[in-house]
């Protein structure tokens, strides 16, 4: 997204933790040479009120989070303390700051209680979440909604409303390069090839919608300039079409023959905390309502996946290589529409 945003001529500012991985994205893309960067834990509210008082922001994308299922079994207050009261904290800086206009807060697919059925979940359906992270997503929902009903509309609750609009984004399983994270899938498989080891996975049989990081990316920013213009301030799906899906096992095989030196794959045996089997996005929303749409084919998100770790591991210079995936993925977009 920052490099999306200064590719348009957009003053970027971040506030994020450092690094959790090296490599990263962050590291690799040098977008510390785009950005203003500040360094901090949305969990400190003058961490998070400075940050606002500094950059006087028009428009937030609330992207901060602890985003992983394992982790947050090992950790789950610190995984309510970032997402929810993190959240609480970005959004009440963001209502006391007189030039913010558009408020896009980012949570998961993993939101919605899961029934574990073949039908896509609606923005109206019930929220949920069985594991502490799925579950404090859904509390970030409601807290961006009190505020939204509190604080961001014309006719807020609390008689002190601002000019402010927001609404929240819901994304199904993102991939693409530059993913290091821990517990993840294609950071797995990208590790095991460089390592020339088999690749380890927990859920083979395990069905997700996956859909690369640059579609739904394309959502949030249509999104935000509809909140900028007015014209909406609810909740939004953003999910690939049904015919991305895949198990586990059919991703690990289809996104390793795009190297050279893929080692098959094995099973974990060990005990693992549960994951959901099986959720599918309802994008209708955003596709009526924000003219956005899945641009992208399963075998457009493994290629341009795979496309980037090779770069990687060939040096290209990697902020070069995003900023023309994200030039491609434009005209494939415009294309479409």
């Amino acid at each position: 997204m920052c490099l999306w945003l200064s590719d348009m001529g957009a003053h970027v500012t971040g506030l994020a933790l450092d690094p959790e991985t090296d490599p990263s994205l962050f590291g690799s893309a040098r977008i510390h040479e785009l950005v203003e960067d500040y360094r901090g834990d949305i969990g400190d509210k003058k961490i998070v009120d400075a940050a606002f008082d500094e950059a006087a922001p028009e428009i937030v994308f609330h992207m901060a989070a602890q985003p992983l299922v394992r982790r947050s079994y090992r950790d789950p207050v610190e995984t309510y303390r970032t997402n929810v009261v993190g959240t609480a904290h970005v959004l009440d800086a963001a209502r006391r700051c007189d030039s913010v206009r558009s408020i896009v807060v980012v949570t998961t697919d993993k939101c919605y209680h899961n029934n574990e059925w073949e039908w896509a979940y609606r923005e109206t359906d019930r929220l949920g979440g069985k594991d502490p992270y799925s579950n404090s997503k859904a509390c970030t929902e409601f807290v961006a909604a009190s505020f939204r009903e509190s604080f961001f509309c014309s006719d807020a609750a609390s008689g002190i409303g601002t000019d402010a609009r927001l609404a929240t984004a819901r994304a199904g399983n993102v991939i693409g390069g530059g993913d290091w994270s821990e517990d993840r899938l294609v950071p797995d498989i990208i590790r095991s090839l460089i390592a020339s080891e088999p690749i380890e996975i927990r859920n083979p049989s395990a069905t997700r919608p996956w859909q690369h990081v640059i579609e739904p990316l394309c959502g949030y920013l249509i999104l935000a300039e509809r909140l900028w213009n007015g014209e909406c301030q609810s909740a939004y799906n953003f999910g690939p079409e049904p015919e991305n899906e895949l198990t586990v096992a059919e991703l690990v095989d289809q996104l390793s023959s795009g190297f050279r030196n893929a080692g098959g794959s094995v099973v974990s045996k060990a005990d693992h905390p549960k994951e959901a089997q099986f959720l599918r996005l309802d994008s209708s929303r955003a596709k009526v309502e924000l003219r956005w749409h899945p641009a992208f084919s399963l075998d457009d998100t493994l290629t341009f996946t795979s496309n980037w770790f090779n770069a990687w591991m060939n040096n290209e210079d990697m902020r070069e290589h995003s900023i023309r995936q994200i030039h491609d993925y434009e005209t494939k977009f415009l294309l479409g529409n």
